[in-house]
């Protein structure tokens, strides 16, 4: 789209010469003859630039200035002097103009000038545009759960996030030790600048100091130019070492030293390099045993652990599947253009049951695989845990369940199970299926109706069906 312009000249000539000027250089070109049109114009539209002139009867060039940095602060304002207002020109620019041009002007000085302010203006703007879309996709909204365990973890980022200490998350795989990461840096002062991620388990011993602090020229066999570190590079934002259990123990004393001094020298240099840096850190290991057995240096892990985040395993937070599920099957759906389908009440209730060992992202990998390749309209057990699925069976009713065999723990979930889908259903039918109304009646959110309704395999005929 091209970037809105704004002229602003109480002279009918000028409106017309400056329109013609810029229409041409393909900006969308839109006029005002006095100070008053003109802050009307900026209240109703968004402007990437403003061109007024400083001298305007009534309503004058500073108040236009004053009143478009009021009402976008992203609008760039460019003022018209007359020979000789200089210094009222360098008084604009403090309150905000971005320059001035002197009449009489050159056209071709006023282009150079109106695209370089719009170049500026865009990039501002596509910047803070990234920088939402960064934060969504990495912030503290992709941390998903309801359950005490994951509200502590919610606590804990929100309190520390912008405190700039060294904070050690702790968790199995795949329980999204890398989302806190992020979410800690995108709710921190230095969102502004890198998060850089080191992976310590995926590099060799002989890799990892070089991958870290970066090494000279001619530092070892391979090393043809200079390279910097991760370090070098998250300077004036953070560090995410994962899997930092997983480090050498000859580059954990230099890493405790880069720490400790926030300084260090590249491999086959001597020059220390200063940086300015927060770290992260995360692992899946038991670093208790691993200081006691020496595999993990002692004044490291309390360097490290200055404030700790512990993830709980999926299996001990199975009241956030649901949530998970509907996430991901949300977010699979847009990305590969798909329509979102609903779990049948028996899968949903198996994916609750089943031990997911490689935690959230396992759940995930189920999720947007059975989207792409399951057939019908919903989504079985089958299509999500494969052959280990437990066979899919008629809902039973109350009088069913109490003359059900089998253990006293099974037959009570499925004469559970078989009251809340008769009360759910009685509930719906005297609303006509109205879900809204249903749960005001009975005093649950309407979300965690449809949430239940799915797991008990309650569809929309179901509950219009009288």
């Amino acid at each position: 789209m091209a970037a809105r312009v704004l002229v602003v000249d109480d002279e009918k000539a000028m409106l017309l010469a400056l329109r013609g000027v810029l229409g041409r250089e393909g900006y969308q070109v839109e006029t005002a003859s006095s100070g008053e049109e003109a802050l009307a114009k900026i209240a109703t539209g968004s402007f990437h630039v403003v061109i007024t002139d400083l001298s305007l009867r009534g309503v004058n060039g500073m108040r236009v200035l004053e009143h478009a940095r009021a009402t976008d602060p992203d609008c760039a304002v460019i003022m018209i002097t007359a020979y000789g207002s200089e210094k009222i020109a360098v008084q604009a620019m403090k309150l905000g103009a971005v320059d001035y041009v002197p009449k009489p002007f050159d056209n071709d000085e006023l282009r150079v000038v109106v695209r370089r302010v719009v170049e500026n203006v865009l990039l501002r703007r596509e910047h803070r545009r990234l920088l939402a879309e960064v934060q969504g996709a990495y912030g503290f909204e992709r941390l998903i759960g309801q359950a005490p365990a994951m509200r502590r973890v919610f606590d804990v980022v929100d309190k520390v996030a912008d405190a700039d200490v060294t904070v050690l998350i702790r968790g199995e795989s795949g329980t999204g030790k890398e989302l806190v990461a992020s979410a800690l840096h995108y709710r921190s002062r230095r969102r502004h600048r890198p998060l850089v991620a080191m992976n310590c388990a995926a590099l060799s011993r002989e890799l990892v100091e070089s991958e870290l602090f970066g090494h000279e020229r001619g530092a070892f066999t391979g090393a043809s130019a200079r390279r910097e570190g991760k370090f070098e590079a998250a300077d004036g934002g953070t560090l995410f070492l994962d899997e930092v259990g997983d480090m050498p123990l000859e580059t954990q004393a230099k890493l405790l030293r880069a720490i400790q001094e926030k300084a260090f020298e590249r491999v086959g240099g001597n020059d220390p390099i200063t940086v300015d840096v927060r770290i992260l850190a995360a692992t899946n290991h038991d670093l208790e045993a691993a200081v006691r057995a020496g595999r993990f240096r002692e004044d490291l892990y309390y360097r490290l652990r200055v404030v700790e985040v512990a993830l709980p395993p999926l299996r001990d937070r199975r009241e956030d599947i649901p949530l998970l599920i509907d996430r991901f099957l949300k977010d699979a759906a847009a990305r590969f253009e798909r329509p979102v389908r609903p779990l049948t009440g028996a899968a949903l209730r198996a994916c609750v049951a089943h031990e997911w060992k490689g935690n959230v992202r396992e759940l995930k990998s189920a999720v947007e695989q059975a989207l792409l390749l399951a057939p019908g309209d919903e989504l079985s057990a089958g299509d999500l845990l494969g052959p280990a699925a437990p066979v899919e069976t008629p809902v039973e009713t109350a009088s069913d369940a109490a003359a059900g065999t089998g253990s006293f723990r099974a037959a009570k979930e499925r004469a559970i199970d078989a009251f809340e889908r008769d009360f759910l259903l009685q509930a719906l039918r005297r609303h006509g299926g109205n879900i809204s109304k249903t749960a005001e009646d009975i005093g649950m959110y309407r979300q965690n109706l449809q949430q239940k309704m799915r797991e008990l395999g309650i569809s929309s005929d179901d509950a219009a069906e009288s």
